[in-house]
């Protein structure tokens, strides 16, 4: 799952269903409420440790963090790997990335009903919301501690979302290669730190880290729980927007590769090899699944 969701165009919950771990996760997730977080940290002492552990249990919360575990390790390798291909290789990246998203847009349509007037409305609205937003049209945090934050709470509930991509929340908001080389960077000063270095270098990235896991608990706890009444209420409208958010955010990687080339026949060849590549990988994954199902 975690190296899903650090990919953008492939969604973390999509893997989870594969597995079969998707009800078990959601179940878990929607138990942790935020009463129910402090009556357990409430228990954390002496003499209610023993039911501390009993909420612990109930709550599913070892499953949680076992997955979390796995997660957070796969996304770690992924950001390290995203860094040195940003530094060295940014349009084959994107490029692939490009054709990861588009893919997956295509197949999350195919599974949609588009004919009726309110989905229409839904695609429109979600296409120029996202597309707007990556043309710097629509006014969002652009840097700091708010869009770390803001960023956090979004891309979180959109990993837990079968066909919905965190990462690619993190593209829309212009922050995804920012926050993977601060992962990289406090994931290495840790390291130093461990070998007897200093603690210089780990305050930045450990802070941007930090407001980015809290403002992703504090998603966890509220905008997930939002679309998934939104989900209850309206599936088809809802899924058909998120679905057109996808597609129109296909306009933020093919930005990046305008930035960091120049027209030459050599060029399209390279960025055409990588789309297709990420199409196909995507592809691959969707037969894996037996199909995204959008519904």
């Amino acid at each position: 799952m975690g190296t899903a969701d650090a990919l953008p165009g492939v969604s973390g919950g999509t893997v989870a269903l594969l597995l079969g771990i998707y009800s078990r996760l959601i179940a878990a997730v929607s138990e942790l409420t935020p009463t129910r977080v402090v009556e357990m940290l409430r228990d954390a002492y002496p003499p209610s440790v023993e039911n501390f552990q009993n909420q612990i249990a109930e709550n599913d919360l070892y499953f949680l963090a076992v997955l979390g575990a796995g997660m957070l390790t796969a996304v770690v390798v992924i950001a390290n790997l995203v860094t040195v291909l940003y530094e060295t290789y940014p349009t084959p990246l994107f490029a692939f990335f490009t054709g990861l998203i588009g893919a997956s847009a295509l197949i999350l349509y195919r599974g949609l009903q588009l004919r009726t007037p309110s989905r229409l409305i839904a695609v429109a609205s979600g296409f120029l919301l996202a597309f707007l937003v990556s043309s710097g049209v629509i006014g969002i945090p652009a840097s700091g501690y708010p869009a770390v934050f803001l960023a956090g709470a979004i891309a979180i509930s959109a990993m837990i979302l079968p066909g919905i991509s965190g990462s690619l929340i993190l593209i829309l908001l212009g922050k995804y290669v920012y926050l993977s080389s601060e992962l990289s960077l406090f994931v290495a000063s840790l390291t130093r730190l461990v070998n007897g270095g200093s603690t210089t270098n780990l305050i930045g990235p450990g802070t941007t880290i930090l407001v980015f896991v809290i403002g992703g608990f504090i998603g966890l706890l509220t905008i997930s729980r939002v679309i998934r009444a939104a989900l209850e209420a309206r599936r088809g409208w809802t899924l058909t927007f998120l679905v057109s958010l996808i597609a129109g955010s296909i306009r933020a990687p093919i930005e990046e590769i305008s930035d960091h080339t120049t027209p030459a026949v050599e060029t399209y060849l390279v960025v055409t090899f990588w789309v297709l590549s990420g199409a196909v990988a995507l592809l691959v994954i969707d037969r894996a699944a037996g199909g995204l199902q959008a519904r």
